[in-house]
């Protein structure tokens, strides 16, 4: 199966962003109302919500919701506020060599993800990073030098707060330090459990844990798969191999430092890379951070697309992955 990555740059939001809600919007529309309207939180809800907890990001989201047509359930989304639930695999891990690199498999179904990498100068800050939501992250990096990736963090549980994407954004567009990300990452409310690593030009690194029903945790690990301090979602658990993959990387931490090249060399094959896509968590991409230099990488097995933050451009790839086979829905199903 072919896959279209677009790398698109807007300094402001304009015209380029209008276009692509307008194209991503119906898809995202029936997502958002898989439940039925009554079961997502009104706009004042969702107000309030950003009000309380984002405050910085107001004005942005303002523009946003004018260039998305001003109406109701489309500023209600992007508000991502207390959104549908939804699963992801992925894998990340923070290179202990000298130079601070952080790298992330993202493992989802590929019907369901944008395949945009978005840069912007929004607010005044320089922002690139794999789009979910049209303005959310699921990674990326920042001019202040730091960089960030989430993987699930192996719970069932879903509550209140916000979509993790929206809250990686928030940390990009505002924080300049892996500690100063640390303390906002624990200060959000997330919807689901996630776990985000943050990673700054100084190598200093946070992983939180982070959870809708108990405190965030913070701590100092370089590594992160789907499961926090201890599974808690056996079924979830075997399926994506979370441990497994966890004890894996732990080993390339621990044994020795590896070349920066094989070290990454690892999340293209198994057991990080996954061709799981039957289950909605085969690779999508390998992503590689560089945040003191302002660089990303994607890969796939035989292709490497470099970005950089001041000399980014407009470009279109045509990727090959394994076809998925017909997907189910984990969460709902009680399967996963």
């Amino acid at each position: 199966m072919q896959l279209g990555w677009r790398a698109i740059s807007e300094a402001t939001p304009g015209p380029a962003w209008a276009g692509l809600f307008a194209e991503y919007w119906p898809a995202y529309r029936r997502w958002w109302l898989r439940e039925g309207a009554d079961a997502r939180p009104t706009y004042r809800e969702c107000r309030n919500a950003l009000e309380q907890h984002m405050p910085g990001i107001i004005p942005l989201y303002e523009a946003l919701c004018d260039l998305a047509g001003g109406g109701d359930l489309a500023s209600r989304f992007l508000s991502f506020y207390r959104p549908p639930p939804y699963l992801s695999g992925c894998s990340q891990a923070i290179w202990p060599g000298k130079e601070p690199v952080l790298v992330r498999n993202y493992d989802y179904n590929p019907h369901a993800f944008d395949s945009i990498f978005l840069h912007s100068e929004w607010q005044g800050r320089k922002v690139m990073g794999s789009s979910d939501g049209l303005w959310g992250l699921v990674d990326g990096v920042n001019d202040a030098g730091i960089a960030l990736s989430l993987t699930f963090g192996g719970r069932r549980v879903v509550g209140d707060g916000f979509g993790v994407p929206l809250i990686l954004r928030h940390v990009l567009q505002t924080c300049e330090t892996a500690a100063e990300a640390g303390r906002m990452l624990a200060r959000i409310p997330s919807h689901m459990s996630y776990n985000v690593t943050v990673l700054d030009r100084k190598r200093d690194f946070v992983t939180v844990y982070m959870s809708p029903d108990r405190p965030a945790i913070v701590s100092h690990s370089a590594v992160a798969t789907n499961h926090q301090e201890r599974v808690e979602w056996e079924a979830h658990a075997r399926m994506t191999a979370t441990v497994e993959r966890e004890r894996f990387l732990l080993q390339r931490l621990t044994l020795h430092v590896e070349p920066e090249e094989k070290f990454i060399g690892a999340f293209l094959k198994p057991p990080i890379y996954s061709t799981a896509f039957d289950r909605g968590f085969g690779t999508l991409y390998t992503a590689v951070y560089r945040p003191r230099r302002g660089e990303a990488e994607l890969r796939w097995p035989g292709a490497i697309w470099p970005l950089h933050l001041d000399r980014f451009k407009d470009d279109l790839r045509m990727i090959r992955v394994p076809a998925p086979k017909p997907m189910h829905d984990p969460l709902a199903s009680g399967v996963g």
